[in-house]
Formats: C-alpha cells, structure tokens, sequence
C-alpha cells in the first residue's frame, strides 16, 4: 500500500536558487523503513537526503538520519546546515529570537546548530562539529596522489603544506594544490582511485588552494567521493570543519577564533560559499564549526 510523505528540497551554503549543495529533507521521517530511506535517497540522487524523526532525549530538537545515494552516514556538514533551516522556516523548530541553539542527534552524536534570524526568519545556520579534528594514518605519497587526481606530481604542495587525512566523524584526505589552475584541472581517475584510495582510512578528496577567486575568500576547493557515491560534491561542511582543523593547526597563532571563507563548487556551476572557523587556546584546536546562508527551492508529496 503506498502513501504520500511530504518533502522539502533546499540549496544550502548559498542565497541564491540553484547555486550551492542540493539538499532533500523529509520532516516527518517517522514510518519510513531504513530500505525506504535509501531508495528515496536514490530517486533524489542528490549528495545526501535527511530523515527527520524525533528525539531520544527530549532535551534535544531531532534525529535527523542522513543518507548518500551509496550508504546512511553519521554526520554530514551541509545536511545538517540545511535541515535546520528547513524546520526553522517551516516553524516545526521555533526561533526564539536573533539567535537559537538546538540539539539534533545523529550517527556522530549530538550536534550543536546556531540559527541566526532577521525578522523572524533564518537566515543563517551554523554547527559546531561534534567531534575535534582526528589525524588519520599517513596518506600515499605525491605520486600516487597525483595519479588519482590526473595532475602532475609537482602540483600538490608538500613540506608543512602536505597532504594529510582528518575527520570529524567524516574522514576526508585533504590535499594542497599550487593554485585553481590546477584545481580546476582535478579529474578523479578511477583506476588510480581504486588501488590507491579505496581502502584508505580517508577514501574521498578534498583538493583546495590559497587560490581563491572571490573578494573576501580564502580558499577555493572541489570533494570527490567516490567512497560515498558522490562524483564531486557541491559544498561539504563535514570537510569544512575538519579542513578548520588542518589549517588551525598549522596557523602559529595560539589563542583566539580563527576563520576562513572557502569557495566550492565553482566548477560544477553551483557557486557555494561555507564559513569555517576554529577555536584555540594554548595552541590546541578546541572548537570547530561550519556555517552558511540556506534557499528553500520546492515542495512536494513523494508516493512510497
């Protein structure tokens, strides 16, 4: 027996329409079978869709279970980012003011969002990541980093500027290139991909350069997640905030919020912009958070 289940669709990490990360969320997930999840994941066939439920702890605002077109996954930067809105501007989460904290429960743990509003409207949403910044294993070499991206050796930086794995509850291996030039000629190679990064602790690539194009910008960058189905993604928050901490740690500054304004998705004509930044003190990372501006873009009923 089939029956209707309503759906939002959003751009996130962007103010315009039909810029930014697509995003599809289900408010009211409750019913709705793991199988189903996917396959409604599957007919979006954006990066991810989020399944709204309600909460463990009354304390906090949802469960919100998330889903690329491959897997179900513990947390993801601009799902998060975008669901708040959404429930925001539908009113299922109420604004209390300039500024409203929740809590929402996912796979990683509970997550931290900040809604700032303007006349009674989100406008802005921002997370801080459950999880500090991990360091992963030793990634391969420049070489073979090169052959997966289909670019030379002598365009991925080294020395302090190496490639190197973080997580906060998403692994990604973040790779330094001289400038967009070279970022804009990234191309994943499959076969290269497949004996040297599939089985790595951190399978999908986030390439980025101190090349940015924008006034105010501070890095431009592209993610490749072929681990997780996703040929290029448009915006990753969840790369957003660990690439807050492989830049925080390398800043010589001790104490204080440091930021960054990263470009993404220029190159797949969907403009994104994500504001990250980290908090240290004693010259360790203690905080780390992803924000940016949401666009509502339809809705609608999907037979199930």
């Amino acid at each position: 027996m089939t029956r209707s289940i309503a759906f939002v669709t959003a751009d996130v990490f962007t103010g315009e329409r039909f810029g930014g990360n697509q995003l599809a969320v289900i408010p009211d997930a409750r019913g709705i079978t793991d199988d189903e999840m996917l396959a409604i994941t599957r007919e979006f066939n954006y990066s991810e869709t989020t399944f709204v439920l309600p909460p463990d702890d009354p304390r906090h605002a949802r469960r919100v279970r998330i889903f690329t077109p491959a897997r179900e996954i513990p947390f993801a930067g601009h799902p998060t980012v975008g669901t708040a809105h959404v429930l925001a501007a539908l009113g299922d989460i109420p604004l209390t003011g300039p500024e409203t904290l929740i809590v929402f429960e996912e796979g990683v743990g509970p997550v931290s969002v900040t809604i700032r509003a303007r006349d009674g409207l989100p406008v802005f949403a921002q997370l801080q990541a459950a999880r500090l910044p991990e360091t992963g294993p030793l990634p391969p070499g420049r070489a073979e980093l090169a052959e997966v991206l289909s670019l030379q050796t002598e365009d991925l930086l080294d020395g302090d500027s190496a490639p190197q794995a973080m997580s906060c509850g998403l692994p990604f291996l973040f790779v330094p290139v001289r400038d967009r030039t070279v970022l804009k000629r990234a191309r994943v190679n499959t076969a290269a991909w497949e004996k040297t990064l599939a089985s790595y602790w951190a399978p999908d690539v986030f390439v980025f350069s101190r090349d940015p194009q924008r006034p105010g910008s501070d890095v431009r960058a592209r993610m490749f997640g072929p681990g997780v189905a996703v040929i290029e993604d448009p915006a990753t928050g969840s790369a957003a905030v660990a690439l807050a901490g492989y830049l925080g740690s390398r800043d010589p500054r001790r104490d204080g919020t440091l930021s960054w304004v990263i470009e993404q998705g220029f190159e797949m004509g969907r403009p994104s912009i994500l504001h990250a930044e980290a908090d240290k003190k004693g010259g360790a990372i203690t905080a780390v958070r992803v924000g940016g501006e949401t666009v509502l873009v339809s809705r609608g009923e999907m037979e199930v």
